[in-house]
């Protein structure tokens, strides 16, 4: 078992934003239910690697199909997928629209979808209309109509939808999610989260210069520069919202007897991109002429039904250490993750100090990281991809609602679109629609200490 020393070092490590190779010693004494579980993946870049990675390694999975329409990664995959001893799955990438002929198999249980951005939503969709158990990374959905067509195709078609939010199973927010459970804070009052993340060296990459000091992106840039720096350019919005408000939503039972009511965001000028782009590639370059339209720091304030209030930032053009910056406050006391620090009236050493977090957490930790700790480590993301490939495969084998489903999929995902009108509106406030039509009333939270796997 980790340390004190290690524990939040452990349980912190990257959030969600650069895939770390997972390592061959994970899962060895892991040994779910029997029952086999037929997986294809669309989308085998980095992100969808690690989940192919993660599945050779579970003795319940069979990958059966893989899609990608670079050939490059669709051999990698194979590779990885042959040395792990498993029989070759069939291929599919001819084109952008092959992944409908994968769907169409009868020998594929669960689909996972780790494409870019814009084709989420579509693939989500038809793989929910092919009766696949969809498994989909995040963020879900770009805009509203689109949260809206992961929810209305789930209800008709009775396909379940997971998004694939690993944050939810980081091992301190869980830990943190225990003491909120047990009413260590009080009456919820207040949150703050976020993407803070310098993502420039990801943005503008050519696969010519040094990792992290390329000026060029779409058609000439690789991986995610290829597609994601193109938002940058084009929306102003908080278009990566899941990773800090998916565990918030889970602390306070949105969709579950809570709701997103209300949000109004803001954004500063955007200026790092294109000083990036003037430090390395010269004032000269074509793309220092271009104009970003995101703000550099983006800040939306939500409203829920309880009466809880949600400060969600974006940043992730300018120079900083990473954080989600995950602060959970109630009427009993407070938790920040910066500063990994506590304060709980009366219970915490001095009053109006703050106490280290380390041993809350350990006293704190979650079951399932008290089962799983050893078995996730090198799966990714200081374990937490183990987690949430192990509830998306359980829910799977049992063709039950998963832990994190389309609601919540819709919920969050709709601060992008939503974000998007306050700003160019002067922050005006928006409504949430009720993605559940008024059945959050009376759905029940999730037991995330008993049924999360």
């Amino acid at each position: 078992m980790s340390s004190r020393r290690d524990f939040v070092k452990k349980s912190a490590i990257l959030g969600a934003g650069i895939t770390l190779a997972p390592q061959f010693t994970f899962a060895e004494n892991f040994s779910p239910s029997k029952e086999k579980l037929n997986i294809a993946l669309i989308g085998v870049g980095l992100r969808g690697t690690n989940h192919l990675q993660n599945i050779l390694y579970r003795n319940d999975c069979i990958i059966t199909a893989i899609c990608d329409i670079d050939e490059r990664r669709n051999t990698i995959a194979l590779d990885l997928i042959s040395k792990a001893g498993m029989a070759k799955p069939k291929v599919f990438g001819k084109d952008e629209y092959d992944y409908r002929n994968l769907l169409k198999l009868e020998n594929v249980d669960a689909v996972i979808i780790s494409t870019p951005w814009l084709w989420h939503t579509r693939m989500a969709v038809d793989s929910m209309k092919a009766g696949k158990y969809t498994g989909l990374e995040v963020s879900a959905a770009n805009t509203m109509e689109e949260c809206w067509d992961l929810v209305n195709t789930h209800e008709a078609t009775g396909s379940h939808l997971m998004i694939l939010e690993n944050v939810c199973y980081r091992r301190d927010i869980m830990a943190v999610l225990n003491m909120v459970k047990q009413n260590l804070f009080g009456e919820l009052l207040h949150f703050r989260c976020g993407y803070q993340h310098d993502l420039r060296f990801v943005k503008f990459n050519d696969g010519k210069t040094a990792y992290g000091k390329g000026v060029e992106f779409g058609d000439k840039g690789i991986s995610e520069s290829a597609w994601r720096t193109q938002h940058s350019l084009l929306r102003n919005a908080d278009v990566y919202p899941t990773h800090g408000v998916g565990p918030i939503a889970v602390m306070s039972d949105i969709n579950r007897g809570n709701r997103f009511v209300s949000i109004s965001s803001m954004a500063s000028k955007g200026v790092g991109l294109h000083n990036y782009i003037v430090k390395h590639g010269g004032i000269d370059h074509p793309n220092a002429k271009l104009k970003f339209k995101q703000g550099d720091i983006i800040t939306s304030m939500i409203e829920t039904a309880n009466g809880e209030t949600i400060i969600v930032t974006h940043d992730c053009n300018s120079p900083r250490p990473y954080s989600l910056g995950f602060r959970v406050q109630g009427s009993e006391g407070i938790w920040e993750v910066d500063g990994n620090r506590i304060y709980i009236e009366d219970k915490t050493s001095k009053p109006h100090q703050w106490d280290e977090a380390t041993a809350w957490l350990e006293q704190y930790d979650h079951p399932l990281w008290k089962k799983y700790a050893e078995t996730a480590e090198g799966s990714g993301h200081g374990g937490m991809d183990f987690f949430v490939l192990q509830a998306f495969v359980e829910s799977a084998k049992k063709n039950i609602a998963p832990p994190l489903d389309a609601y919540d999929a819709a919920a969050w995902s709709a601060i992008t679109p939503l974000s998007e009108v306050s700003i160019a509106n002067g922050g005006e406030v928006q409504d949430f629609p009720d993605f559940t039509r008024g059945n959050w009333v009376k759905r029940k939270p999730y037991n995330w200490m008993k049924d999360a796997y």
